[in-house]
């Protein structure tokens, strides 16, 4: 009879103590538990400093990307923008700040991204770094690869890392999210998640 109960009990203690079954994502997948971020220092497309401090409060999906990228970053910018009108429509979940990191620190001052990023949605933020060698090791702590390629004629591309990231209110990662990224399934995994964070 011992032995039954201390039985039950173990499987009480792991139920509880157990972490939960990671949720099944269309594109992508929840980190459980979510990870802590180090801090970072970066610019706002309004010229502001841009920490670990603005993540906190409100859910965010953050990508890396730059101005004169040819097709993948004014494509997502595209499809969150679409994904914000729809939820900020819905009023069932508070629509994520969407930021948008330049990995072209060159090209993409303050002023440029102020010209790019607010064409898709007002809301959105565009950061920048000082320098490119910030930027880089930014995006190396977030196991974004960057890779620039010169052309002969001094002109270069930036070959990056096309993962969102997801950060809970708290400024954890929650969870990372891979593409081809469709409206609705990026709204279904937003909520998803948000629903089993909490």
């Amino acid at each position: 009879m011992l032995v039954c109960v201390l039985a039950a009990a173990g499987f009480v203690a792991a139920s509880i103590w157990s972490p939960k079954p990671p949720l099944a994502l269309a594109s992508g997948t929840i980190l459980a538990p979510a990870r802590p971020l180090a801090d970072f220092s970066l610019i706002d497309n309004q010229g502001r400093s841009f920490g670990a401090a603005n993540l906190r409060g409100h859910w965010s999906l953050m990508f890396f990307g730059y101005t004169d990228c040819p097709d993948y970053c004014p494509t997502t910018l595209t499809t969150l923008a679409a994904l914000e009108k729809q939820l900020r429509a819905a009023k069932t979940v508070a629509p994520p700040q969407v930021i948008f990191v330049s990995v072209d620190a060159k090209r993409d001052t303050p002023a440029q991204l102020n010209q790019f990023v607010p064409n898709f949605d007002p809301e959105f933020i565009g950061l920048t770094a000082a320098s490119q060698p910030a930027i880089e090791a930014l995006a190396k702590k977030w196991g974004v690869a960057v890779n620039i390629q010169y052309a002969a004629n001094g002109n270069y591309i930036v070959d990056h890392s096309t993962e969102i990231f997801v950060i809970d209110p708290a400024g954890n990662l929650a969870a990372i999210l891979t593409g081809p990224f469709t409206v609705d399934a990026l709204q279904s995994d937003f909520r998803r998640i948000v629903t089993g964070h909490a």
